[in-house]
């Protein structure tokens, strides 16, 4: 079963269930796979385009969620931090800061990197290497720190 099948069951299971926070989310999910297939010429979407479109919905619900807090609108936050954590069920398990720091020190080497110059040829080789398994702006502290 496909990311798209899971998620088209689960948006049956959350309708029976009348979950309407878990109901949003991933209906948010289907409309952007949706937007996905009908634009350019790609009529099939991959599990992996999937991941990448749920990874941007939970960011922009992260995003949300900082402006509801900074505007002191909590109930509004909870509701888009409700829908990130149940988006975030489906993605693949993130890396701790720990197991990222160390996967990091291992592609600074293998890249040869000396200093915070060297930056651009370390973010090259470790964003495709952690694609969907660390956000790119954790990779990006991590390698500034390191490098430093």
């Amino acid at each position: 079963m496909t990311l798209e099948e899971r998620i088209n069951e689960d948006i049956k299971h959350a309708m029976l269930a009348k979950e309407a926070h878990k109901l949003a989310a991933l209906r948010a999910v289907k409309a952007a796979v949706l937007l996905k297939k009908t634009e350019g010429e790609v009529h099939e979407v991959t599990d992996a385009d999937v991941v990448k479109i749920m990874q941007k919905l939970v960011k922009q619900r992260k995003e949300s969620a900082q402006l509801y807090t900074d505007a002191g609108r909590a109930e509004l936050a909870d509701n888009e931090l409700a829908e990130a954590a149940y988006i975030e069920a489906y993605l693949p398990r993130q890396m701790s800061q720990d197991e990222l720091e160390s996967a990091l020190r291992e592609v600074i080497a293998q890249v040869g990197a000396k200093s915070p110059a060297d930056m651009g040829k370390v973010m090259g080789v470790a964003v495709k290497q952690f694609n969907g398994l660390a956000d790119g702006k954790a990779i990006s502290e991590t390698v500034k720190k390191l490098l430093a």
